[in-house]
């Protein structure tokens, strides 16, 4: 494991300017970066990873997506889609294609890809040219938030960096509104359409018809670096670390009630114990964890304790990596007031197309605000009710994200729950909240 954020205090130095040469496991997308300082310069990050090779073309996309499906390498956007499918998809159409980078990152529990973006953002573009070159592009479209985001001044300066370096490839950085649902693959395209950053109904999906008409590849920033290291590694390279169905490293955020928080560079199928003793932690000190982001699950401490990181493992056990987020709540903390903190702001980003976001998440919201706050009249036979009418009603994925959290909540607080409905509020229920928001809410309050 190794750590990317303002906490962890000592990064590896730079190697030797040999980009398959044998070394340590980890850090991969890390390698060189530079915590809470400047982006890696183009010349920097050439001798951190050497060239960006050229590849065969094919029919097919050719050497890379074969590479890349060697490799057995997910999306790291939440998803955890096949790569190469995605790629062969677009590849396949025969058609002049577009790639779009996404970065994103709405969960306002999440800070990887934006510290990728702001710390190694000459790996991203690599990925993104050999992505572009693969599926026949021309143009691969980088989209940010947009606001106070270090890693579009980062983004801007590597793209100017590259101008004369004779790329085929054109980089476009585009700013996206700093909206929850903005990075669907559907608002993306229908941003860059011209219409506003909101998800749309689909099929026809990006690859099929996306920006401009064009089948569209949208893809994590953090798949596109792991694309631009297998090309210069190989897939075996790859595959020499992580867990057998789910090779390789991934970027985490690691956040909550901890002494180190930060962004850590993992081999997947590391123990969520070990992973939080190196943020500061012990899983001992949690109640328990928010696993995935804010369309995750809440996963009680004792369940953590024998879990490892990685999409199979969760899997398994109802869970998800999703957005790579880990957010740990000390013993004592109300779980129930944490989750609507975040089902208000949920219920707020909506993209305001659905009644049954637009109005279901409103009142979910609300009955677990109440709830929360030990208010009598809140039902948790409702929130169930209610769930179940929302599910699967929208034209993205909204709902089902937040009902899913809601579920596990209703779950893994069970106890919480009957003593909120039978004996009013727990002591911590009028803390102030751990799992984070943008802009703030205000906290509940008790209606008894």
């Amino acid at each position: 494991m190794t750590g990317g954020a303002e906490a962890m205090a000592e990064l590896p130095r730079l190697p030797d300017p040999s980009p398959r040469a044998a070394g340590p496991p980890l850090p991969r997308l890390l390698l060189g970066a530079r915590t809470g300082g400047p982006a890696l310069t183009l010349r920097e990050h050439l001798g951190v990873h050497g060239p960006r090779p050229h590849l065969r073309p094919g029919r097919q996309g050719g050497e890379l997506i074969t590479m890349v499906s060697e490799s057995g390498l997910r999306g790291r956007g939440g998803g955890a889609f096949p790569t190469a499918a995605k790629l062969s998809a677009v590849a396949r159409s025969g058609r002049r294609t577009i790639v779009v980078a996404n970065g994103a990152e709405g969960e306002p529990a999440s800070a990887k890809d934006g510290f990728l973006l702001g710390a190694a953002p000459h790996l991203v573009l690599d990925g993104a040219v050999l992505a572009a070159e693969a599926v026949g592009a021309r143009e691969a479209i980088i989209c940010i938030h947009g606001g106070p985001n270090p890693a579009i001044r980062a983004v801007t300066t590597a793209i100017d960096e590259r101008r004369e370096g004779g790329d085929r490839v054109r980089l476009k950085l585009v700013e996206i509104p700093p909206r929850y649902v903005a990075g669907e693959e559907s608002a993306l395209v229908h941003l860059l359409n011209g219409g506003p950053a909101t998800p749309t109904l689909v099929p026809p999906r990006p690859f099929q018809r996306g920006v401009g008409g064009r089948p569209t590849l949208v893809q994590n920033v953090e798949t596109l670096a792991h694309i631009a290291l297998i090309a210069r590694h190989g897939p075996d390279w790859f595959r020499s670390i992580g867990a057998p169905e789910a090779p390789g490293s991934a970027l985490v955020t690691v956040t909550g009630e901890l002494r180190r928080p930060g962004v850590f560079e993992i081999e997947l199928g590391v123990p969520i114990p070990d992973l939080l003793r190196h943020a500061g932690g012990e899983i001992s000190d949690f109640t328990a964890l928010l696993v995935g982001g804010y369309f995750g699950t809440w996963v009680s401490a004792a369940e953590a304790a024998t879990q490892r990181l990685d999409q199979p493992s969760l899997s398994a056990a109802g869970h998800a990596m999703g957005a790579g987020v880990i957010v740990a709540i000390r013993n004592g903390r109300c779980g129930l007031a944490e989750t609507a903190h975040v089902m208000r702001y949920l219920a707020r980003e909506s993209a305001g197309q659905c009644g049954p976001c637009v109005h279901g998440l409103a009142a979910i919201a609300d009955e677990m605000t109440a709830l929360a706050a030990g208010n009598r009249r809140a039902h948790p036979e409702r929130l169930v009710r209610w769930s179940e009418q929302v599910r699967g009603r929208g034209a993205c994925r909204h709902p089902d994200g937040a009902v899913r959290l809601l579920a596990s909540a209703l779950r893994v607080f069970g106890n919480d729950v009957d003593h909120h409905v039978h004996h009013g509020p727990c002591a911590a229920a009028f803390d102030a909240a751990v799992l984070p928001v943008t802009p703030p809410i205000e906290p509940a309050r008790s209606a008894r």
